[in-house]
């Protein structure tokens, strides 16, 4: 019994508990005069807030050292070039899997037929997706990837900078290959790059032992500021999403896994971790360093894996960029009462499978949303319908989406001979990293 309470799976759904019940009690203790958050809402959010930032913070050094090193370590593999291309095409199956789910649920249930227009007022959404946008942002804007953003609030002007994970993909990509180009004269800076990937490692080991924490403060947050009313108006199209993403996740990852030889159950109790983590935090980025080291455990080969999950972080998503697109574009045509079809079913699908790294460019679905709907044609103000339950859908969305990240490169790993099946069949949580 001892040991069950030390699980680390078992500490973060006390955490989730926890923070169900604290999320329930903020909402009920209500507002400031002000309609200021109250102490027990600011405290959960504050909490959030520093565990997604640590989260985040690791992820611009990992990401480069573990790409870099792991592309230096290709040249050590025979099947490198096959490795990469396998990882591409099992992107591209699963999304295409996942948008004809996506299409097949919107088209039985045309979740946008009947809403009153009186009830949901359309707006404009802040974020806008475009083909150029995407193009733009592949092209690193400095050596570091880093990107300022300047807000005017009351007069006064706050400056952030982040960096454009896209981007840094690029970059370490480049860098990674360029190292394979010079040989020997690259052995002093790969020696670098494998020291600092080993101390965020370390400094990662540190971070997931907080995620009971971080994840009672997450959820807390989300039932505190969001409660479920905000469902009732779209009550039918949330369903529709969460259907759709749980077939994706328990129907097809499953029926993929055993058609690859394996069974089910040990993938989804050691890649649990990061699917609830991913669940909590809405962040397929901030997850990476879980998803990677959930990944190991199942016995994927750790050079494989560093390179296959940072890439899948930013361009696999088949909750946000796949189900999610596809079942909102037939809510928007449904609402505006304007007919879909072949080709657009046929664009909603392109759009799904070749341009999913848009997500990872700009900021969060409803940028891939309004991608699909410029593409189709169709109102943007439709993707506004949707903002005011965007938080609660992204929750499901980006647990696929990691879910899939982790299913992708097992699958790989299985097909070339690269994955330890007594890893994966064997015991062992992410407590005992």
């Amino acid at each position: 019994m001892a040991l069950h309470y030390r699980s680390f799976g078992f500490q973060v759904l006390v955490g989730m508990a926890v923070g169900l019940v604290l999320g329930l009690v903020a909402r009920q203790i209500g507002t400031g005069p002000d309609g200021d958050l109250n102490w027990l809402a600011t405290a959960l959010k504050t909490t959030g807030s520093i565990f997604v930032s640590l989260l985040k913070a690791i992820v611009p050094p990992l990401v480069f050292a573990a790409i870099v090193a792991s592309i230096a370590n290709l040249r050590a593999l025979d099947n490198a070039a096959r490795l990469a291309g396998q990882t591409l095409l099992w992107f591209a199956i699963t999304a295409l899997i996942a948008v004809a789910i996506g299409i097949s649920i919107g088209v039985i249930v045309q979740p946008g037929i009947g809403l009153s227009s009186a009830a949901l007022a359309p707006t404009q959404p802040d974020s806008v997706g475009g083909w150029l946008d995407f193009l733009k942002g592949l092209v690193p804007g400095n050596s570091l990837a880093l990107s300022a953003g300047t807000k005017i609030t009351d007069g006064s002007a706050t400056t952030t900078l982040s960096f454009n994970i896209l981007q840094l993909l690029v970059i370490s990509i480049a860098v990674g290959l360029a190292t394979l180009k010079v040989g020997e004269k690259a052995d002093a800076f790969l020696a670098f790059v494998r020291s600092l990937l080993a101390v965020v490692r370390a400094i990662l080991g540190w971070v997931i032992r907080l995620t009971p924490i971080g994840s009672a403060a997450l959820i807390g947050t989300a039932v505190a500021t969001y409660g479920w009313s905000a469902l009732a108006q779209l009550g039918t199209f949330t369903a529709a999403i969460y259907l759709g993403l749980a077939l994706v996740l328990l129907v097809v990852y499953p029926t993929l896994l055993i058609a690859n030889g394996l069974k089910p159950g040990p993938f989804f109790a050691k890649a649990w971790p990061a699917i609830q983590l991913a669940f909590v935090s809405r962040s397929s980025v901030g997850t990476l360093p879980v998803t990677e080291a959930v990944t190991e455990r199942l016995g994927v080969d750790k050079g494989y894996a560093a390179f296959a999950i940072p890439l899948a972080s930013t361009t696999k998503m088949d909750g946000c960029a796949s189900i999610y697109p596809a079942l909102a574009a037939i809510f928007v045509a449904g609402f505006y009462g304007i007919p879909l079809h072949f080709i657009d079913y046929a664009l909603i699908v392109f759009v799904s499978v070749i341009g999913s790294a848009a997500t990872a460019g700009l900021t969060g679905a409803i940028v891939m949303l309004t991608l699909t709907l410029s593409t189709l044609g169709l109102p943007l103000e439709g993707a506004g319908l949707l903002l005011a339950i965007d938080p609660i859908l992204d929750m499901g969305r980006t647990a696929v989406n990691v879910a899939g990240q982790v299913l992708v490169g097992v699958i790989v790993a299985k097909r070339e001979g690269i994955l330890d099946e007594s890893a994966y069949y064997g015991e062992g949580t992410l407590a005992t990293a």
